[in-house]
């Protein structure tokens, strides 16, 4: 486990959705990467499809909460979506094309796949697999959807992890148990890293993971309380506001 994941993934730690925050810029936004980069950061971001199938980054299905338009991002072409003002002044809502560019592999990326169940994720998988495969800077793509993860091991030259946790899998419909679940998961995909919720940790079966070489990162640390934890039972924080060195 985590022979293909390379060194530089748990030698950083990773701005949750960019350098964001109410007194900043809007989260997964062109400024809040520039943020990342200016304070040293990885930077880790969502991505989601356009009804013309190019990967937007931006991480809700509807544009209500982060822009004054309304419906779903995938009902959308990507021309008109990066014409959609961004709240807070963030600019517009970015392809991971124009994200990769602005990043050029100045500091590492993490790029979470995006999926529900009455969604075709296909197009979406696809779509990042064509953006990252010219990208020269480090980057790893990772989901919750064992479908979506199985299918980038195949399909993908970089680094593919599995996003576990409870709270998630639980408000996705889980069935049977969580921890019978994640474990036949893990083993099925053989997975490169694991990102799992902080909220889930300690865990002695990640531990085992960890102590087996399986490069464990957690989300989200939001505070010094919870980046103390992670720092003893994960090797990268996925962080944000007080969470962040």
């Amino acid at each position: 486990m985590g022979a293909s994941a390379p060194s530089w993934l748990t030698d950083w730690t990773y701005a949750h959705r960019g350098l964001h925050g109410p007194d900043g810029a809007l989260e997964n936004s062109l400024p809040a990467f520039r943020a990342a980069i200016a304070r040293g950061h990885g930077i880790e971001c969502d991505i989601q499809q356009s009804r013309d199938g190019c990967a937007m980054v931006f991480h809700d299905w509807t544009l209500d909460r982060l822009t004054d338009e309304r419906g779903a991002v995938r009902e959308r072409n990507a021309a008109d979506l990066q014409r959609i003002g961004l709240h807070q002044a963030s600019g517009t809502i970015p392809t991971l094309d124009a994200m990769l560019r602005l990043v050029a592999g100045r500091v590492p990326i993490l790029v979470e796949v995006k999926s529900r169940r009455d969604v075709d994720w296909r197009p979406l998988a696809r779509a990042a697999q064509r953006a990252l495969a010219p990208y020269r800077g480090p980057a790893a793509l990772m989901s919750f959807d064992p479908d979506i993860v199985h299918w980038l091991l195949r399909h993908s030259r970089r680094p593919v992890g599995m996003v576990i946790g409870r709270g998630e899998w639980q408000r996705a419909g889980g069935r049977g148990g969580f921890a019978a679940w994640r474990g036949l998961a893990i083993q099925r995909l053989d997975p490169d890293f694991i990102a799992c919720d902080i909220a889930d940790l300690p865990d002695p079966w990640i531990a085992r993971l960890r102590a087996q070489g399986l490069p464990v990162l957690s989300w989200t640390i939001r505070s010094r309380k919870l980046a103390a934890r992670a720092a003893i039972h994960v090797d990268a924080p996925i962080a944000e506001g007080a969470g962040l060195p």
